[in-house]
């Protein structure tokens, strides 16, 4: 049965409930808690050849029928996937016994994705989901593989997921169940940006847009602490499976920069948010609400974009997403101090542009509603991150007072109004 009579049966539609935005060819990006590749990919450029991988997602609502769409977006050169199966992740590299299933592309066993394309798989039927509330928490085993040399891969940073893959020139594993034909780690996805399931038609779709503090730079490795995250569990504490959060959130992104992006000269922070806006947020499935962080990378270092710069393209973009997304609620985060932090943020400079971009997303009107990360982990005493919020471990070093730990990340998911989010507030550009 095709996807039109999947969402026929019951008042269901899709509803994407995982999300990875593609920021460009490995290895260009922002990762964290990296494992070496150079056994797995020994030529950046060449990419993948004959291997498979087994990404671990873990979708926010589970549903009995699942499609997933393939990304090609940062590829130089077409791409086939064939051996694709969607399972239940156990533990390591391996899947719950019978539980894989293979998936399918308009009936056929591979599919190539050209250059920039992208692809969605026919539904998948998942008989392992007896009840969907029960699998909250649960990944799903996505296992694929590229044949002959993939060229470029177009991927996710910043997955703080662990991830396996084949040795190059392994062939074919993904309908194995064990975990013997994965050796090697990572902490990224690639080539799958989005998963969707199919859910009762009043699911409500949140999409967490931003930069790294979204993406969930500093928090726990394979602890799903990121703000999203939390806020996920929030929102499912009070309404259940009524609403989905999925992540698009790239380390290192800007609202107004760079002016040019291309697969052959990238930009470790991905495509500005004007360039990725349909393929990250738009062309997603059920979307109602997106909550937007964004605007210190575009005040750091060399960028020093200036503050109309950036609230001209927030603007365009949120008059696009009202354009495609009827009744869409967009809500408006500001943006947390990076005063004191190292490297290429923490100037006084920095500070002030975006003392003046959270004024402008407080008053301006353009958003429904805004989420104050600002004022719940602000120090105000010196200006900078509460000192409670500042990573410090032996792992991570004293972190750079700009990224939370754990804490401040559940600080900033507890600031979200859930029912601005859920469109029972009151609208903010309605006073």
């Amino acid at each position: 049965m095709g996807a039109a009579g999947l969402c026929a049966q019951g008042g269901a539609k899709w509803a994407t409930v995982w999300a990875a935005s593609a920021q460009g060819p490995y290895p260009v990006g922002n990762a964290s808690a990296q494992p070496n590749l150079h056994f797995a990919f020994p030529e950046p450029a060449g990419g993948a050849r004959d291997q498979t991988f087994r990404l671990m997602v873990m979708p926010d609502l589970w549903g009995r029928q699942a499609r997933l769409r393939f990304s090609n977006a940062f590829g130089t050169r077409p791409v086939t996937f064939d051996g694709v199966y969607a399972g239940l992740a156990m533990s390591g590299g391996a899947v719950v016994k019978g539980t894989n299933r293979p998936v399918r592309f308009a009936g056929k066993e591979s599919v190539t994705v050209a250059p920039g394309g992208a692809v969605w798989s026919d539904a998948v039927s998942l008989p392992f989901v007896k009840d969907p509330a029960e699998m909250s928490g649960r990944r799903m085993a996505v296992s694929f593989h590229v044949a002959g040399e993939s060229g470029p891969m177009t991927w996710h940073a910043k997955a703080l997921t662990t991830s396996y893959v084949s040795r190059p020139g392994a062939g074919a594993h993904g309908a194995e169940e064990a975990e013997t034909a994965f050796p090697f780690t990572t902490t990224s996805w690639y080539f799958v940006d989005a998963l969707d399931m199919m859910a009762p038609a009043g699911t409500r779709v949140v999409v967490a847009l931003g930069d790294s503090i979204t993406d969930g730079t500093a928090s726990t490795l394979n602890g799903d602490d990121r703000w999203p995250n939390a806020l996920a569990r929030r929102l499912h504490a009070r309404y259940g499976n009524q609403v989905v959060v999925v992540n698009a959130g790239i380390g290192g992104n800007r609202v107004a920069g760079p002016a040019e992006y291309t697969a052959e000269h990238p930009f470790a922070g991905g495509q500005a948010v004007a360039q990725r806006l349909e393929r990250d947020v738009l062309s997603l499935s059920g979307v109602s609400a997106v909550i937007w962080l964004e605007g210190i990378n575009d005040f750091a270092g060399t960028a020093n974009t200036p503050v109309e710069t950036v609230t001209a393209a927030m603007r365009e973009a949120v008059t696009r997403m009202r354009a495609k997304l009827p009744g869409v609620r967009v809500i408006g985060a500001t943006v947390v101090s990076a005063l004191g932090s190292t490297g290429a943020h923490g100037s006084v400079e920095e500070d002030r542009k975006r003392r003046e971009l959270n004024r402008w997303i407080r008053e301006s009107g353009v958003f429904d509603g805004v989420a104050d990360f600002d004022a719940a982990t602000l120090d105000t005493s010196t200006g900078g991150l509460r000192a409670e919020f500042v990573p410090d471990s032996t792992t991570g070093g004293p972190g750079d007072r700009l990224h939370p730990n754990r804490a401040g990340y559940l600080a900033l998911a507890g600031a979200v109004d859930l029912e601005m989010v859920m469109g029972t507030a009151r609208s903010a550009r309605g006073k």
